[in-house]
């Protein structure tokens, strides 16, 4: 973005935003407003970005993998492409991963975190339930569960189907008197939403609980298979079949955002071979999967883990040799769509250095004299050539705040 172009688009902002912009900058932080103005190599996201969405249109499969040393600005790319895919109309999902908190071998985990983080690029904070609601109540009859039914994809899990119709569906109408009765003791409208929110979230809930809900909320399928889910494979399922949802809701797809994606290799060989199964499922389907756009980052540990391991190697369980892997990932993985971060050179810290001047002064209701903050933070950025850039921007905007407060000391 050119300096006379930022300038403008400061205007469609209110101070409170801007303010807000350089005070978590100065925490170490990135704010969605800053990640939109201050983003460098934009250019070059957005081919990245665009080429995984011309193959889903093309019906092909779409990944990409950022790969970046810590602090290079892989949570920062992943937010800026984040804002890319909701202007192109994807849902998207944006998770950290963790080896203790959200371990990517326990799938269940995962899924729980995706859908907690899930954003409407036309809804700003609305759930998914909501959305899913509002959209059955503006384009189809809810007369039978059987109608609702049929717009969800086949090979989505039996329980997530069931629950999603029941969501659409109202209560069964009961008299005064067959409420009273005790072959309806189960019936607690109340609790129906709340019950069916927390499975489709993947949370544990009764399976008596469950029945009771499905059979009030009018969902004559429900008793055709069985409402648990054990293993990886139901929650993979529903990650994999829930863009196509949203293509009939009339989204483009869901997009898969997955920071600190070396967290996978940090877990024992065991947990690794589950990780790296699922993510081959994800980034490399058997066949192309619409709508479905993973975007993941890495640093180099994680490429370099993938190469050393012994595919080889065997574990023996009662005299029997099971090997640890089921392939060779260094292999399977070579034909990924990689974008390399790289550090900005002299000429960009100097361009985003103007867009700091600017954005401190409408900031704070300042003028900052140019020449004198042009020479401080070019001798800030000599001091801080070795940290990582968010430090450097750290630094660069306690360098303004120190001409503001001495600018403020002189005029009083």
């Amino acid at each position: 973005m050119k300096i006379s172009a930022f300038s403008e688009t400061l205007d469609d902002h209110t101070p409170f935003e801007v303010r807000r912009v350089v005070e978590r900058l100065r925490d170490g932080l990135f704010d969605p407003l800053g990640v939109k103005l201050l983003t460098a190599h934009e250019m070059k996201l957005n081919q990245a970005f665009d080429q995984g969405s011309s193959a889903l249109k093309n019906n092909k499969a779409a990944n990409l993998c950022i790969c970046g040393a810590y602090g290079q600005g892989k949570s920062h790319s992943l937010t800026y492409l984040r804002q890319r895919a909701h202007q192109q109309g994807f849902v998207t999902s944006q998770i950290n991963l963790d080896p203790r908190e959200i371990p990517f071998h326990n799938f269940r985990q995962v899924y729980q975190a995706l859908l907690s983080d899930i954003h409407f690029p036309d809804a700003g904070e609305t759930s998914f339930i909501n959305q899913w609601k509002n959209w059955c109540k503006k384009n189809r009859s809810q007369e039978t569960g059987t109608n609702q039914k049929t717009l969800l994809p086949d090979d989505m899990p039996h329980v997530f189907k069931a629950v999603l119709v029941a969501l659409a569906q109202e209560n069964m109408r009961l008299t005064q008197r067959e409420k009273e009765l005790k072959k309806h003791a189960a019936f607690r409208p109340r609790e129906f939403p709340y019950v069916l929110g927390r499975v489709l979230r993947g949370e544990v809930v009764p399976v008596y609980r469950l029945r009771h809900a499905l059979k009030y909320r009018q969902v004559p399928f429900y008793k055709e298979a069985g409402l648990t889910c054990k293993g990886n494979e139901p929650w993979l399922q529903m990650v994999l079949a829930l863009p196509r949802l949203f293509q009939q809701m009339g989204y483009r797809g869901w997009v898969l955002l997955f920071d600190e994606g070396e967290a996978i290799v940090q877990t024992r060989i065991t947990s690794r071979s589950k990780s790296y199964q699922l993510l081959h499922r994800i980034l490399v389907p058997e066949s192309p999967l619409p709508g479905f756009y993973p975007i993941l980052a890495f640093t180099d540990d994680f490429f370099m883990q993938v190469q050393q391991e012994d595919y080889d190697r065997v574990l023996i369980r009662k005299k029997m040799e099971i090997p640890c892997f089921d392939q060779n990932y260094a292999e399977g993985w070579r034909s990924l769509n990689l974008y390399r971060l790289h550090d900005l050179t002299p000429k960009e810290w100097r361009t985003l250095c103007e867009k700091l001047i600017i954005l401190h002064g409408r900031a704070y209701g300042w003028q900052p004299p140019e020449k004198r903050a042009r020479e401080a933070l070019s001798i800030c950025l000599k001091y801080t050539r070795d940290q990582e850039a968010r430090l450097k921007l750290k630094a660069l905007v306690e360098q303004l705040d120190i001409i503001h407060q001495n600018q403020l000391f002189n005029e009083s």
